[in-house]
């Protein structure tokens, strides 16, 4: 190539990685960006983060000491309508009196292409709002103005905050593409923190060491007849550590079927604070084990003080369990007692807000409230009860040693070497049917001597739903028939909760809707609040749209509109585990009638499928007779929890039974 030419060439290449260059400053949004019409790497998309900054730093005042900043900066490209939801944020602050926090926003402005032009429109006071959300968090909100189809909106938001007990979290993933994501901290020395990584994608991250200083002013004065006043100055040398987490292309994080949490899941870093170690002062150690963690919440006052609170509920509590002998059967009668005469205010958290005495005596209280005066309880009948530290599935697995890793309570008796858990704020849960919130891995029990064992979540029982039907079949494909339907455990559970406050006539017709506009009589249902014992129903139906008819053969799929059309799991790679949160056994046993005239020419065959390792079963046994049908179906998943290891293996699973359920009965005229 001639000298002239790479000259050329070279400079082509300056202008097109100029031209392709991100800026990463507020402001500087670019043609390119607001011309962009779907994002390079994922074209589905509604939005990208273009750039997300943040950094921390710790800001020394003579009168408050060390205060940490957090200051975040973020550009978002709005690709869909539905992407207009990024033009909502908000940001979850501290507000107790003591350790109040406090955010403002800051350069929040939506961009806009207009004739060529770039058009700015700038955030005004009414997009702004700040709630409360109990008497410890708030949170401040913006709706970004002018928001559209093409959009680019940035905005900055600061936290000021006196508490360095950890740092805010920070994503470098989200459900929608990111691409680019930095994360700063400026620690002094005086300050030791624990990094806390998740997901499957790790940042780049470098460390730099710098030295620092804060200079002190003090006065003395002196003198007894004539006072002097002398001004002195110490200067105080430490050592700062810059840590850069740097990820760039991060592809969005989509839901699937059975995600306990997709943040357990996401890239993203905490900071628990584990030391400080100030001039002059003897080191404290923080959160260094779960022991030590437990210990300091049991030790709160909003606590362990509220759990060991009486005089309150003695003298009711007596008739409740009087004559009750069984440590069973007393544990079910408070469980009952408490859920009826306390109610859940919608509140998370195992710090009581204003105390079990008064949650008893309003007949309201957050879920501290509940499950420590349910513990509590359990203690007055003599049984060896203790609350049981939670993280439910919303707040993420608690994965290291921090105060703030928990944000609910539950209940727990120790029977020998059993645990039965128990919470009380939900209104059809059993002994070890817990609330599907609750179900998040493991928590952490504590005894009144402030030791702790970890205790595992998941269920181990296994929840039924048991079918029953017998139905026949006319010479125009219509069906005929009863059926019943037994549920246990957490199937109860779950289906007592769905038609609480339905009356029955919306009930059947969403039943009707949701099953092929099948015709509901004779409905039956029993055991609708009796923990104790499955949920039944019973009903006749027809209806004319499960079969097909073609020339002189019937066709019908067996399980009528029990069956699955649609594989759960559509991804070629999963990296996170399936969570059906507690095992299940769905069995159907059907038995149908062939109209006369009529022979069965063909059926499904018996089949049997098994995952290794027993992780899951479905059984499809067929037989016939001259004029019927008997079709057994059970399907059970044995595991709470399965590995994303087992995937391949569980998708086939269940791509093999949807294949047999959906194979059809073909009847034919004689």
């Amino acid at each position: 190539m001639k000298f002239n030419q790479l000259i050329s060439a070279l400079f082509l290449i300056a202008i097109v990685l100029k031209t392709n260059a991100q800026e990463f400053k507020l402001g500087k949004v670019s043609v390119a960006e607001l011309e962009e019409k779907s994002h390079p790497q994922d074209p589905s998309a509604a939005a990208a983060i273009l750039f997300k900054k943040g950094d921390v730093r710790f800001e020394y005042s003579q009168d408050k000491g060390f205060e940490m900043v957090t200051v975040v900066k973020t550009r978002v490209k709005i690709y869909k309508k539905e992407g207009s939801d990024w033009a909502n944020q908000a940001v979850q602050y501290y507000l107790a009196s003591n350790v109040k926090e406090s955010v403002f926003f800051s350069d929040a402005v939506t961009f806009n292409l207009i004739g060529g032009k770039i058009e700015k429109t700038k955030l005004k006071t009414e997009g702004e709002f700040d709630e409360k959300i109990n008497k410890y968090w708030g949170r401040k909100k913006i709706t970004m103005p002018n928001v559209k189809e093409g959009s680019v909106i940035e905005y900055e938001y600061t936290i000021r905050s006196p508490r360095a007990s950890e740092l805010k979290e920070w994503f470098f993933q989200t459900s929608i593409p990111v691409n680019y994501s930095e994360f700063i901290t400026y620690v002094p020395e005086f300050y030791v923190y624990n990094p806390n990584p998740k997901g499957y994608i790790f940042p780049k991250v470098t460390v730099e060491k710098s030295q620092k200083s804060i200079i002190i002013s003090s006065k003395e004065r002196s003198g007894i007849y004539t006072t002097k006043t002398t001004f002195s100055q110490d200067k105080i040398d430490y050592q700062e550590t810059k840590t850069t987490y740097l990820a760039k292309n991060l592809p969005a994080m989509k839901e699937e079927s059975f995600v306990n949490n997709i943040e357990n899941y996401t890239a993203s870093v905490t900071h628990e604070l584990a030391m400080t170690k100030f001039p002059n002062s003897i080191p404290e150690m923080y959160s260094t084990d779960w022991n030590s963690v437990v210990k300091t919440i049991y030790n709160y006052d909003d606590f362990g003080p509220e759990l060991n609170k009486t005089g309150y509920f003695e003298q009711d509590l007596q008739g409740v369990i009087a004559g009750l002998n069984a440590p069973e059967d007393k544990i079910t009668a408070i469980l009952q007692f408490v859920k009826a005469t306390v109610k859940w205010d919608e509140y998370y958290g195992y710090s009581c807000n204003d105390g079990v005495r008064q949650a008893y005596n309003k007949k309201s209280g957050n879920v501290a409230e509940i499950n420590l005066m349910l513990t509590a309880m359990l203690r007055y009948a003599g049984l060896t009860a203790n609350p049981v530290l939670v993280s439910t599935r919303s707040n993420g697995i608690a994965l290291f040693p921090n105060r703030t890793a928990f944000n609910y309570v539950i209940a727990a008796v120790e029977d020998g070497q059993n645990l039965i858990l128990l919470d009380a704020t939900d209104a059809f849960s059993a002994p070890n049917i817990l609330p599907i919130r609750d179900l998040n891995w493991v928590g952490r029990l504590i005894r009144k001597d402030g030791s702790s064992i970890e205790v595992d979540l998941m269920p181990q029982q296994t929840a039924n739903d048991l079918i029953s039907m017998n139905y026949s079949v006319d010479e125009k494909g219509e069906v005929l028939g009863k059926l019943r339907r037994q549920r246990t455990n957490h199937h109860a559970m779950l289906f007592r909760s769905s038609f609480k406050g339905t009356k029955e006539d919306a009930y059947l017709e969403k039943f009707e809707n949701d099953n092929n506009n099948i015709e509901v009589s004779e409905y039956i249902r029993t055991n609708e609040t009796d923990i104790k014992l499955p949920v039944v129903e019973t009903l006749s139906f027809k209806g004319g749209n499960f079969s097909e008819k073609v020339g002189d053969a019937i066709y019908i799929k067996p399980l009528l509109s029990f069956t699955t059309s649609v594989n759960p799991f559509k991804q070629e790679i999963r990296e996170y585990p399936v969570d059906f949160a507690f095992p299940l056994m769905d069995k159907y046993v059907v038995n149908i009638q062939v109209p006369d005239g009529f022979k069965i020419d063909s059926y499904p065959k018996t089949e049997v499928v098994s995952m290794q390792d027993g992780l899951a079963t479905f059984k499809f046994l067929t037989s016939a007779t001259d004029n019927s049908v008997q079709i057994s179906f059970l399907y059970q998943i044995n595991a709470s929890i399965i590995g994303a290891d087992y995937y391949p293996a569980l998708k086939e699973f269940f791509q093999k039974m949807i294949d047999k359920q959906n194979e059809k009965i073909v009847l034919k005229k004689v």
